[in-house]
């Protein structure tokens, strides 16, 4: 709470209002697993640890780090991995736009949005107007209808679609695009 006003006086020059949740936390459901697998990290203190740091990452540029780290040094991100990296990434782009929840299976995406979220409704009108795939389901979720066959589609369908819904700072970086793969 502490480090969320100090950021708050530093960026805005304003008091945090402490009426409102501390902090968007997203839960990312990619529909595949997410893990540091034994055999590529197999001490269990190590992976605790590695999982920490990339929860706390507020940055994708914090992320990319921790993934040349892991690279560099364990080796070639396995599956599982990749996918964990990427549900990060995923929940760092959805945080900003007051986004508490992505559920993407391979048939339809939802996202789910806390009270009065920090985005423009015009903008989710419009992109609702614009594609027949995107539709209202009650007062805080939006559903995209589209097929997607494995975890880089849907993660690029979950990223696409946040930065329709405004996130300018939505990466698209793949898993495996580091130069530092072995």
């Amino acid at each position: 709470m502490l480090k969320r006003a100090v950021q708050d006086l530093q960026r805005a020059g304003k008091e945090p209002d402490l009426t409102q949740p501390l902090e968007v936390v997203s839960e990312i459901n990619l529909h595949d697993p997410a893990l540091l697998p034994t055999d590529y990290c197999p001490d269990v203190q190590e992976r605790l640890t590695l999982y920490k740091r990339m929860a706390n990452c507020e940055a994708a540029d914090e992320l990319q780090s921790i993934q040349e780290e892991l690279i560099d040094r364990f080796g070639r991100l396995p599956p599982q991995a990749q996918a964990l990296l990427e549900t990060h990434r995923l929940r760092i782009a959805a945080r900003p736009l007051g986004i508490s929840k992505i559920d993407a299976h391979e048939a339809k995406i939802q996202f789910s949005f806390i009270p009065n979220p920090p985005i423009e409704p015009m903008r989710v009108f419009e992109l609702i107007q614009k594609n027949r795939h995107y539709k209202l389901a009650g007062p805080d979720k939006l559903i995209l209808t589209v097929e997607t066959r494995n975890l880089a589609e849907r993660a690029g369908t979950v990223r696409d679609a946040l930065k329709k819904l405004g996130g300018e700072g939505v990466t698209s970086v793949s898993p495996t695009s580091s130069t530092a793969q072995k």
